[in-house]
C-alpha cells in the first residue's frame, strides 16, 4: 500500500532552490551520496560488534555505482545499516538536524546565493535533485523484516511503499535530467570518485553490465603517509567529512605515539559552519578504533571552544565494542583530548606568526575561541596568548603580549572597554584620559567578552581592568598635553555637584569630578563589582528584567568650558531654569554617547532646540 506524505516546509524550500536553480558544481551530488553510503556502512560495521547476529544478513561492505544508459538512471547502492519507515520520514522528509530554522532565515531569495547554503547546511541528500527528475530510495534496515521504497519528484510530497523482499542496505535510483547524462559515462564517474571519494575506506565499485571495477583506493586517508597525500586530496577529504564547500584553513595530520597511540587528521575550516552557535553543535570529529567507525557525537573528545575543528581520530587503545558509557569514563579519551588540544594550540601559535593569515582565522572563529577563557581549562594561558583584540592605539588587532610590550613605563595594568559597536567604543568619553596619557585600551565588542573578563582577570602578572571602574588608577601617569582650563575652586565645585545631583535625582547614584576626561563634560561609570553598562543592555535585549541604572556614577570634567560656564551661572536666580536644562541636556547627550535610549526624547529635543535658539540670538 502506497502512503503519500507531504514534505516539511523547510525541505520544500530547499528542493525548490535545487530544482529551479543552476548550480555550477552539481557533480557534488555524487560525493554527498557516496559519503552517506559510507556512513551507513560504518554504522552497520559498528552495530555488528554489539549484535554479531546481524552478520548473516550482510556480506563484505561495498558501494556500487550502476549507470544504465537505456533506462537513463544512475543507481548508488550500499549494504550498510539501511533505514526503516521512521528513518525515511525523519531523514528524507525533514532536514533532520539542528538549525533548520536558521537555514530558512538565511535564505535570501537570490537562488544562486541560496544554492550555496545547501551545502553549508549539510542537506546533501537533496543535492540528488540537481541532476534527477525523480529519485527512488529502496531500503531495509539491518535487523528488520520490513523494507520500504521512498519515491519523490522533488515536488511537494513523497510516497512510501512497503516491500519486504528488499535486501539489507540502501539503493538510490536517480532518473537523470537531460542535461545530466554525463553521469552515465563510466569515465566521468571514475574521475569524480577519484577526485572526491578516493579516501572512502570501503570499495566503490563501478558496474558496467557483468563487469565490476573498484575505482577508489579503498584505504582510509589518515592511514596513508603524509608524503603520499596531495593538498587536493586533503581538501576533498575535509569537504567530505564536514559536508562543506570551502577549503580548510589549517590541516593537521600526525601520529601520536607513547602511552596512548592514535592517528589524527584534523581541519580548521576557512568559513564558520552555519550552526556554530547552536547549543547542540557537534565538532564533526569522528572517532575510529582500528579504522572502525565508533561515533561522531563525542563532546568529551573536543572542548566546546574548539567545536569548529573537524576530522578523524583513529586509535588502537580502545576496545572495538566500546560503549558510549565507557567512552565517557575511560581515561584514554581524556589523554587523547589533551593531546589533540595541545597540538591544535601549538599549530595555531605557529600560524599566528603570519598576522594577515591569522586574522582570517580570528574573524571566523575568534568569538568561539574566546569561550576557552571563560571555561575552567588548564590551557587557559595558551588560549589567552592566541587571542586577538581591537585596540585604541591602531586599527590592527593586538595580543595580550603585544599590549604588555607597548605599555607605558609607569603603567601597571591592562585596560579594556566593552560594547557592541567598535566605532562607538572608540568615541567613548571614558577613553579621553587614557588617550591623553598615551595608554592603549583593548576594545571588546563580542558578547562573550562580558563573561570571560570576569574570570580571566590577569595575564602574565598584569591585572586586566575596565576603564569604567574607578579602581583603574591612571592618575600617576602624566598627561602628554596639559589641560587648557584650570579646575574649579572647592566651594564652587561642591555647589555644582550638589546642583547636578538635585537635577538628576534618582537617575544616578553619585556625582563626582574626575581628571580622566579631557574633551567631554560628563561621563558615566559603573562601580567595580556592578553589572557593566554593556552587559545590562545585552540582558535587556534578551528580555531580562533589569533594575534601572541607579547604580551608575556620573563623572564631571571640572576643566571643561561648559562646566565652568555652569558654575558661573549657578548662583544667578534668573539662570536657574537654564542651568537645570543644561545639566539634563548634557546628561542625555552622555546617554546617547553610551548608546542608551532616552527616557523622554521629546523633552530632550525641546531643551536642545531652546539652546540652539539662544545661540542664534
Amino acid at each position: 500500500m502506497e502512503e503519500k506524505i507531504e514534505f516539511k516546509a523547510e525541505v520544500s524550500k530547499v528542493l525548490d532552490i535545487v530544482i529551479h536553480s543552476l548550480y555550477s558544481n552539481k557533480e557534488i551530488f555524487l560525493r554527498e551520496l557516496i559519503s552517506n553510503a559510507s556512513d551507513a556502512s560504518d554504522k552497520l560495521r559498528y552495530a555488528l560488534l554489539l549484535h554479531p547476529e546481524l552478520a548473516k544478513q550482510t556480506g563484505s561492505f561495498k558501494i556500487l555505482l550502476e549507470p544504465n544508459e537505456k533506462e537513463n538512471t544512475l543507481t548508488i547502492t550500499d549494504n550498510g545499516i539501511g533505514m526503516n519507515k521512521d528513518d525515511l520520514i525523519n531523514h528524507l522528509g525533514t532536514i533532520a538536524r539542528s538549525g533548520s530554522a536558521e537555514f530558512i532565515k538565511s535564505l535570501t531569495g537570490d537562488k544562486q546565493k541560496d544554492m550555496a547554503l545547501i551545502g553549508q547546511f549539510g542537506v546533501g541528500f537533496y543535492s540528488a535533485f540537481m541532476v534527477a527528475d525523480k529519485v527512488i530510495v529502496k531500503t531495509k534496515k539491518a535487523g528488520d523484516e520490513k523494507g520500504y521504497i521512498w519515491e519523490s519528484t522533488g515536488a511537494d510530497a513523497f510516497t512510501i511503499t512497503q516491500d519486504n523482499s528488499l535486501p539489507i542496505g540502501t539503493s538510490i535510483v536517480l532518473y537523470l535530467k537531460d542535461d545530466a547524462k554525463e553521469f552515465l559515462e563510466p569515465i566521468r564517474l571514475r574521475h569524480l570518485v577519484r577526485q572526491y571519494s578516493d579516501h572512502i575506506s570501503i570499495p566503490i565499485i563501478l558496474k558496467e553490465g557483468a563487469k565490476e571495477e573498484t575505482i577508489n583506493s579503498a584505504s582510509a586517508l589518515w592511514t596513508r603517509p603524509k608524503t603520499e597525500i596531495t593538498t587536493e586530496q586533503y581538501k576533498d577529504f575535509y569537504q567530505s567529512v564536514s559536508h562543506a564547500f570551502d577549503d580548510p584553513w589549517m590541516t593537521m595530520h600526525y601520529k601520536a605515539e607513547g602511552t596512548i597511540d592514535y592517528t589524527a587528521l584534523l581541519f580548521v575550516p576557512t568559513k564558520p559552519p552555519f550552526n556554530l552557535f547552536q547549543p547542540d553543535r557537534k565538532s564533526n570529529l569522528q572517532l575510529y578504533v582500528n579504522r572502525v567507525f565508533i561515533s561522531d557525537d563525542l563532546p568529551e573528545l573536543m572542548p566546546f571552544y574548539l567545536r569548529f575543528v573537524t576530522g578523524v581520530i583513529d586509535t588502537n587503545d580502545l576496545p572495538l565494542n566500546v560503549s558510549r558509557e565507557m567512552l565517557q569514563k575511560t581515561p584514554v579519551m581524556q589523554k587523547i583530548k589533551k593531546g589533540i588540544v595541545k597540538r591544535i594550540l601549538t599549530e595555531l601559535k605557529k600560524r599566528s606568526e603570519d598576522k594577515a593569515d591569522y586574522q582570517k582565522f580570528w574573524e571566523s572563529f575568534g568569538i568561539v575561541f574566546k569561550e576557552g577563557l571563560y571555561e575552567p581549562v588548564e590551557e587557559r594561558d595558551e588560549i589567552a596568548a592566541l587571542c586577538r583584540f581591537n585596540q585604541t592605539k591602531e586599527d590592527a588587532l593586538t595580543s595580550f603580549d603585544e599590549y604588555i610590550a607597548s605599555m607605558k613605563p609607569e603603567q601597571e595594568n591592562i585596560y579594556y572597554l566593552t560594547g557592541t559597536d567598535l566605532q562607538a567604543l572608540k568615541n567613548n568619553p571614558q577613553l579621553e584620559g587614557f588617550a591623553a596619557r598615551g595608554i592603549n585600551v583593548l576594545l571588546l565588542t563580542d558578547p562573550i567578552d562580558e563573561f570571560w573578563i570576569q574570570t580571566y582577570q590577569e595575564h602574565k602578572g598584569k591585572k586586566i581592568l575596565s576603564v569604567m571602574h574607578p579602581g583603574s588608577d591612571i592618575e600617576k601617569i602624566k598627561l602628554e598635553n596639559e589641560p587648557q582650563e584650570a579646575g574649579l575652586e572647592k566651594e564652587v565645585e561642591d555647589k555644582l555637584l550638589k546642583r547636578i545631583k538635585d537635577v538628576l535625582k534618582d537617575t544616578v547614584k553619585d556625582v563626582k569630578t574626575t581628571d580622566r576626561l579631557t574633551k567631554s563634560p560628563f561621563a558615566l561609570i559603573t562601580p567595580s563589582g556592578m553589572m557593566s553598562l554593556n552587559l545590562e543592555r545585552m540582558m535587556k535585549a534578551h528580555g531580562q528584567q533589569i533594575a534601572m541604572n541607579s547604580d551608575r556614577v556620573l563623572e564631571v570634567n571640572p576643566r571643561h568650558q561648559v562646566i565652568h560656564r555652569l558654575a558661573h551661572l549657578i548662583d544667578k536666580k534668573e539662570s536657574e531654569t537654564m542651568v537645570d536644562d543644561a545639566i539634563q541636556v548634557l546628561f542625555d547627550q552622555t546617554l546617547i554617547a553610551e548608546g542608551e535610549p532616552l527616557k523622554d526624547p521629546a523633552a530632550f529635543s525641546k531643551r536642545l532646540t531652546n539652546f540652539v535658539l539662544c545661540g542664534l540670538d
